[in-house]
């Protein structure tokens, strides 16, 4: 069994790894109570993860492989600390008082937060006690999964659609796509507030049909507040060699600003408001 620890204050760009070795796998994890969970970080002063300024969780565990991660170092839960859902918590109050005080919240990111849905939803009830604003940062992949009291539990739902083509979906995340729309079309028919993000790169997922579609399915979600366009960066290159991980985009360039303003102008003519 893993050895509860002390959760320390980082960034998402650090690189964290074997930190819990005898971790089950994350499609394995029976995650029914809660008590405990793994997590890779917490950043205090984010205002990129949701309205206002943010206590941002980063947790472990993901069951998507996109080309693109900078957090490589999140999709296992052995390279992850374990802790106490009361300790993350104990942390939060800390901070809550001046969070509050400047129109943020908790963001629970990753990694995946559904793949420890116990443990988040936990974490989610026990800011919301504190009066915290509440949001996830999703790929959508587990949302069949997560119970209409899980979400309840959430204010603002960042939902990553990665494409609106199957088959580059698959190429770019090793998974199917159809899970991720089926949770924006749940989002949408109960009015959860939501931001749509896409990571936007080049060669791969900057075809004007596939920006096209995704507009096309997200315009008329009236709970759809925001599109993000995300530009594609490097910042995590480091982690995958750290890793041994094979980075099959070291050759692909940054997305330029003018590609950016085309994706973004795709979709403001869809009717959606994007930025």
């Amino acid at each position: 069994m893993s050895m509860v620890q002390t959760l320390e204050p980082g960034s998402r760009y650090d690189l964290r790894a074997g930190l819990s070795p005898d971790a089950p796998d994350e499609d394995k994890l029976k995650d029914e109570e809660g008590l405990f969970g793994y997590c890779h970080s917490y950043e205090t002063s984010s205002r990129y993860d949701g309205p206002g300024l943010r206590v941002v969780l980063f947790v472990s565990g993901c069951l998507l492989r996109c080309t693109y991660c900078h957090n490589p170092d999140t999709w296992h839960l052995k390279d992850g600390t374990y802790v106490s859902a009361d300790h993350v918590l104990r942390r939060l109050a800390d901070f809550a008082p001046s969070i509050k005080a400047l129109g943020g919240g908790l963001t629970i990111s990753g990694g995946e937060a559904m793949v420890q849905r116990a443990f988040t939803q936990r974490i989610f009830a026990g800011a919301k006690k504190m009066g915290l604003h509440t949001a996830i940062q999703t790929s959508g992949f587990l949302g069949d999964r997560i119970s209409d009291a899980y979400l309840a539990e959430i204010d603002l739902v960042m939902l990553d659609i990665k494409s609106s083509d199957p088959a580059t979906y698959k190429r770019v995340t090793g998974r199917d796509i159809a899970p991720t729309l089926r949770f924006a079309e749940r989002l949408a028919a109960t009015g959860k507030p939501a931001w749509i993000r896409f990571t936007l790169v080049p060669g791969e997922t900057d075809d004007p049909d596939n920006v096209a579609g995704i507009a096309r399915f997200v315009a008329p979600m009236k709970n759809v507040e925001w599109v993000e366009v995300q530009p594609f960066h490097k910042m995590g290159e480091f982690k995958w060699k750290a890793l041994g991980l094979d980075y099959k985009l070291q050759d692909t360039k940054p997305a330029s600003r003018e590609l950016t303003d085309r994706v973004i102008a795709q979709f403001k003519d869809a009717g959606c408001n994007a930025r």
